[in-house]
């Protein structure tokens, strides 16, 4: 975060009136504790969070045992060739480092055998079973974020809801912040915020919403919203077809249909 980045969401993005979420609430027919999950409008595609592998594939030590190995003073020679400061430095939301990259929901599924999303269910800890048992994730793939997309996939998604806006950058927006990303059930000082389509990439680093990405962005005009719940590992942007084709076709984001929840 720049301290340029963090002014201009602070000014571009001011609180406005909780009541701008009541049609949510209606849409949704929840309380939006932890994101108001809109229907379809008519259609809808899943935005799969990013996740990433480091050069040396995965590993045959779990996070959590790694982590306890460190911390029982282990060095790079738990794992030769991997240093701990790669795998505990990086930012939430960033690539963890130059060494890592990107590894696709699609890729995965193949290597497990896992489906891509369990039939039925949505995308979240429950996803590539394989890999829970029994100790958690390998160290060496690093899961997608719960309850906030990566700056990467935020900015992409922000430029095709851009093209697929009739008033384009200059499209007015809202955006919700679940009371939880705030570490407390406190439905009186709803964050609600209101900008242009255009400054929604800095929203990323307004100082007052620690990094997480809205729980719901929506046009004004009501055309389209996202909905990135708490508990989930994929955001779900519902609107036109020709806004959920680009998603589906597009090559920097992962998206796919869910046929048992449109």
């Amino acid at each position: 975060m720049t301290e340029t980045s963090a002014a201009l969401a602070t000014a571009r993005w001011p609180l406005t009136a909780a009541g701008e979420i009541e049609w949510l609430r209606e849409l949704a027919g929840d309380d939006g504790l932890t994101g108001f999950m809109p229907p379809a409008l008519p259609d809808a595609a899943w935005v799969l969070h990013s996740m990433y592998e480091h050069e040396l594939g995965p590993t045959d030590m779990s996070y959590v045992a790694y982590q306890r190995a460190v911390l029982n003073g282990g060095g790079p020679e738990i794992i030769p060739g991997l240093d701990p400061a790669e795998v505990f430095a990086g930012t939430v939301g960033e690539r963890p480092g130059p060494r890592w990259r990107r590894l696709l929901w699609a890729e995965l599924a193949r290597r497990t055998r896992d489906p891509l999303v369990p039939e039925g269910q949505l995308p979240c800890y429950r996803s590539f079973p394989s890999l829970r048992e029994p100790d958690g994730w390998p160290v060496g793939i690093t899961g997608p974020s719960e309850g906030s997309l990566d700056r990467t996939d935020w900015n992409r998604l922000v430029d095709i809801l851009t093209k697929h806006s009739p008033q384009g950058a200059g499209t007015r927006c809202l955006a919700y912040y679940s009371p939880l990303l705030h570490g407390a059930e406190d439905f009186v000082n709803l964050h609600v915020r209101a900008g242009a389509l255009a400054d929604a990439k800095a929203l990323y680093d307004h100082p007052e919403e620690d990094g997480w990405t809205p729980s719901n962005l929506w046009a004004q005009d009501r055309s389209w919203v996202l909905c990135t719940d708490y508990d989930l590992w994929a955001t779900k942007v519902a609107g036109p077809a020709p806004l959920v084709e680009a998603l589906l076709s597009d090559t920097a984001i992962e998206a796919v249909r869910l046929p048992w929840a449109p």
